[in-house]
């Protein structure tokens, strides 16, 4: 009724020569004729015998689950102790790393500009916006003039009498998404303004104001101006703010009887970035300085282009008095319908003066980008939007004033401009590039004639071109031989693409013709897939493939990641490397990826191999990206390494080729990592994933360490 399976574990038992642990007397003993066992004459002793069946399966089930789990950790540990030797070769130094290697891409999105990095507080400060009041709120008796004092500027209002005691006359102004004040910080309230019947003053009262306030009084700074001339003049006064708010209200009453005109009604920090009145919100600009970067690539992108070229970046329409400078579009107005922002302009106010300056102050190599006759390409599909080739000559000339406006002498008709500014010194521009992400036989026509221009009146100055949108495919095909063709100095080439992408081009460059044009990498991200926000992964993938990008220094001679800034409330486009709102910003993990590889970027490439091959993510690598340099300035060896596996890699650094004397110290790693892949820094959490530096020693020329899963890490070594 039980089993026929005595003789069986009986025979198992003998084989294993356990007769002392299982006691095989007691089997013989209990089993039954015919070594059947069931219901007989001796029933305790057939219970004991299959309880002792029982207890020995369960015993030898437990022996070799132990064993197996003992294997299986032997393996682990097997596989685990297979170190991943990295081998520099401190001997052989590579390719110089030019100083523009690492940089910044500038470009009016989600904000950046206006409302941004331009630390304006007041929206359409001249009444130049199509709706000539957006922004505005008037009450009492306001009206809309047009014959002002600034000829690209006409528009001002007239604030009058409202004819009763009782009644007011005034506006306000709401800003970009409100108007950001701090607690005891001065801001500069400006305005040109006349009595248009003449007199001897006439007051206006300056208020920053809380509508939502429960307060008995909504203004919590208040300042009085009085008007006393007929002709235009500009006016100023300082308010003091009484509290923090991110969403104040700007308020102008008329506080006399007569009747005032005002005209660029302007509202600034007093502390912006360097000081500059017409300056940068202070907190942006600085996160931009502290990359370090070795290039600025401005303004953009696609406004570069315009929806149409009515509405291109004009540059000469962006310098000389602020005041005078026009209103323009913003190519990025009526792209998005999903996210739609239809008071989106850009006032010019921070023009190609205050990019070049602020170039300039950051240490960064200025790199203007210029239209090159055609129209964005997403957005005309006919060639009449475009300007025919033989009509260039004004976009060429446009490309000659500039290089006059950035180094020309004061003697120059553009650099007279430049000096008036208050910058009689130029810029230094070496780099100017002629169109954004053009494509097809449109393009290299254009381009052609601005290269044949440029090397005749300005040898010295190097040219980008453009491999249009994609990082490859037939229009990327195209152009590279074209760009060839052309000698253009570099090839701007983009790549906002997915996580297989990034993980799959570790040697995207290593077989790159030395012999032609250089590469400039200058928009790019890792988007995604389904999570196309700025998140702890995405930052690792590009961290993983500027590996790459280093290595080959000798063929890529900038990067830029893109885009730059995005405010919580108007942004359009993500991933995006800087975010904030009125008050705050918060730098990304992509933000220090790119800062860690800026301040990190040597002089000279040095060889890393792994089993003799670069160290690319390619397949028996472990999902480890590297590469390495030496700081000639610092005497530093610096080795950079990505693990994107989800496992902790042993890893040894093998400096081959230095001197018995020489002596690696101040060891230290730098390394960003985060249990959450989804994770990133946020406005209420702006150091979640910050680089976390700590001290490391190296015995001789090596180093073994363990580098965590989802991990980027920098070392850094002195040599004395």
């Amino acid at each position: 009724m039980f089993f026929d399976l005595v003789s069986y574990y009986k025979y198992q038992i003998r084989m294993e020569n356990c007769a002392n642990e299982w006691n095989l007397i007691l089997f013989d003993r209990y089993t039954p004729v015919n070594d059947k066992i069931g219901y007989g004459e001796n029933r305790e002793s057939d219970y004991l015998c299959i309880l002792t069946i029982y207890n020995f399966l369960l015993r030898t089930m437990r022996r070799y689950a132990n064993l197996l789990a003992v294997l299986a950790l032997s393996t682990n540990l097997a596989l685990h102790a297979q170190t991943n030797e990295l081998v520099i070769q401190t001997k052989k130094l590579g390719a110089e790393i030019q100083p523009t290697m690492y940089g910044l891409f500038f470009e009016d999105i989600n904000y950046a500009a206006d409302g941004g990095l331009y630390a304006e507080l007041v929206k359409n400060r001249s009444f130049e916006f199509p709706q000539r009041l957006m922004g505005w709120k008037t009450y009492g008796k306001v009206t809309l003039q047009d014959d002002g004092p600034f000829e690209r500027n006409p528009h001002y209002v007239r604030l009058d009498n409202p004819g009763h005691a009782h009644k007011h006359t005034g506006l306000d102004n709401e800003g970009f998404f409100g108007i950001g004040v701090k607690q005891g910080e001065e801001y500069r309230f400006s305005v040109w303004a006349r009595l248009p019947h003449g007199g001897t003053g006439e007051k206006i009262r300056v208020e920053l104001v809380d509508t939502k306030s429960m307060g008995e009084h909504q203004a919590f700074a208040s300042q009085t101006l009085t008007i006393d001339s007929k002709d235009w003049k500009k006016y100023q006064v300082i308010l003091k703010a009484g509290v923090t708010n991110p969403k104040a209200t700007l308020r102008i009453f008329l506080a006399s009887q007569g009747t005032v005109d005002l005209e660029h009604i302007s509202l600034f920090p007093v502390d912006t970035w360097k000081g500059h009145e017409n300056g940068l919100r202070k907190d942006l600009a600085q996160a931009l300085a502290d990359i370090h970067p070795g290039v600025f690539r401005f303004p953009g992108g696609c406004i570069v282009e315009g929806t149409d070229l009515e509405t291109r970046y004009d540059w000469k329409k962006s310098v000389g008095p602020v005041e005078n400078r026009p209103l323009n579009e913003n190519r990025w107005q009526y792209t998005f319908t999903h996210r739609f922002y239809p008071d989106y302009y850009q006032s010019y106010g921070l023009g190609f003066y205050e990019y070049f300056l602020l170039s300039e102050e950051m240490g960064a190599a200025p790199l203007p980008i210029l239209n090159c006759g055609l129209a964005c390409q997403y957005q005309n599909n006919e060639e009449k939007a475009h300007v025919a080739v033989c009509d260039l000559d004004s976009y060429i000339q446009d490309a000659l004033d500039l290089i006059e406006f950035a180094n020309g002498d004061v003697n120059t008709t553009w650099g007279k401009v430049r000096a008036d500014m208050g910058h009689p010194a130029p810029f230094n521009l070496k780099y100017l590039g002629i169109g954004n992400e053009q494509w097809g036989k449109e393009y290299p026509e254009r381009l052609e004639p601005f290269i044949k221009a440029l090397r005749k009146a300005h040898p010295e100055i190097m040219i980008v071109g453009s491999s249009g949108p994609n990082s490859e495919g037939k229009e990327f095909d195209y152009l590279w031989p074209e760009m060839k063709r052309l000698k253009a100095d570099l090839v701007d080439e983009h790549f906002y693409r997915p996580e297989s992408w990034f993980l799959s081009q570790g040697a995207r460059y290593d077989n790159y013709d030395r012999k032609g044009p250089k590469v400039f990498a200058g928009e790019y991200a890792c988007h995604g897939k389904g999570k196309k926000w700025n998140h702890f992964h995405a930052a690792l993938l590009e961290a993983a493939f500027m590996t790459g990008l280093e290595r080959n220094a000798d063929i890529v001679h900038m990067a830029t990641y893109a885009p730059l800034f995005a405010h919580v409330e108007g942004w359009q486009w993500r991933p995006d490397m800087i975010w904030f709102d009125n008050l705050n910003s918060v730098r990304t993990v992509s933000y220090y990826v790119q800062q860690l590889y800026a301040q990190n970027k040597g002089t000279n490439v040095l060889p890393l191999t792994m089993n003799k091959k670069p160290v690319t993510g390619a397949e028996g690598q472990n999902g480890l990206f590297a590469s390495a340099v030496y700081d000639k300035d610092k005497n530093e060896l610096i080795v950079k390494v990505a693990n994107t596996s989800d496992k902790t890699q042993p890893v040894s650094l093998t400096f081959e080729g230095l001197k018995k004397q020489d002596v690696l110290s101040e060891g230290r790693c730098i390394t960003l990592s985060s249990l959450d892949q989804d994770k990133d820094n946020t406005l209420e959490q702006p150091f979640a994933i910050t680089p976390q530096e700590t001290p490391v020693t190296i015995n001789g020329h090596a180093l073994t360490t363990e580098l965590g899963p989802n991990t980027f890490a920098v070392y850094k070594f002195t040599k004395k």
